[in-house]
């Protein structure tokens, strides 16, 4: 994994994807944004995504997804994770708070007002810390083609290991200008939505930001694909390739 980098990102970070699907009509936007704030008298960052339908798609098909994220700014490890999802009438309302001395999620399910406790694994991630987690842990500059990282995720009520695997690298066209990229293939589980194990590719910047680009996903009908649409406030340059 290599030692602690230089933060790759810094509070104020916003990124905006516009979300296509099966490559022909717009079907929604997404967005990433990094701010500071305090868990229980810790400084940590505070990471807001979401999602949403667009145009004629969210009349057969509406999402609105909010995910939080407060993780500590040195260490990365998540403390509180928020998942308040409606997927076309599939609802989540839910908050987890990681205790790390216990080695236990405390799951607060807002929508069926129930409470519960499960083991988790040391060093556990959430499915939005683990992306921060990695762009500051992860020593792009000797890895291989074919190397694999593996990550413990908690998601759901329930410990998945995650794959990611590097692909090599890749100079990609963008509505910004041609942008030199890494690329890599995160493992997803397989079932409501993804296609295949295999089905998601990912291209991030070959910089210092290491902020997604582009990601392709084969679903279970038909396919999505996101690209970065606006940016602001990164910590380092945004390299463009004229």
């Amino acid at each position: 994994m290599g030692a602690q980098n230089a933060s790759s990102f810094q509070a104020g970070e916003w990124l905006k994807f516009k979300l296509s699907y099966s490559n022909w009509f717009k079907a929604g936007n997404a967005t990433l944004e990094v701010f500071e704030s305090t868990y229980k008298d810790k400084p940590v960052y505070k990471v807001i995504g979401k999602g949403w339908t667009t145009g004629a798609i969210k009349w057969f098909f509406k999402v609105e997804d909010h995910y939080e994220s407060h993780f500590d700014k040195q260490t990365g490890i998540p403390y509180k994770f928020v998942r308040d999802i409606d997927e076309g009438g599939y609802t989540k309302n839910r908050i987890v708070e990681f205790d790390h001395e216990q080695n236990k999620a405390l799951i607060k399910d807002l929508k069926e007002n129930t409470n519960a406790s499960m083991e988790i694994e040391k060093n556990i991630q959430d499915l939005v810390s683990a992306y921060y987690y990695l762009r500051n842990n992860y020593d792009t500059e000797t890895i291989k083609q074919g190397d694999v990282v593996a990550l413990n995720i908690f998601f759901d009520s329930e410990t998945f290991l995650f794959k990611l695997k590097y692909l090599g690298r890749e100079t990609i066209s963008t509505d910004f200008g041609k942008i030199k990229c890494l690329k890599f293939r995160p493992y997803v589980m397989a079932g409501r939505v993804f296609k295949a194990e295999e089905s998601l590719t990912l291209w991030v910047t070959a910089d210092q930001n290491k902020i997604p680009v582009k990601i392709k996903a084969d679903l279970r009908v038909g396919s999505l694909r996101a690209d970065l649409e606006a940016q602001k406030g990164l910590k380092y340059p945004f390299e463009i390739q004229l």
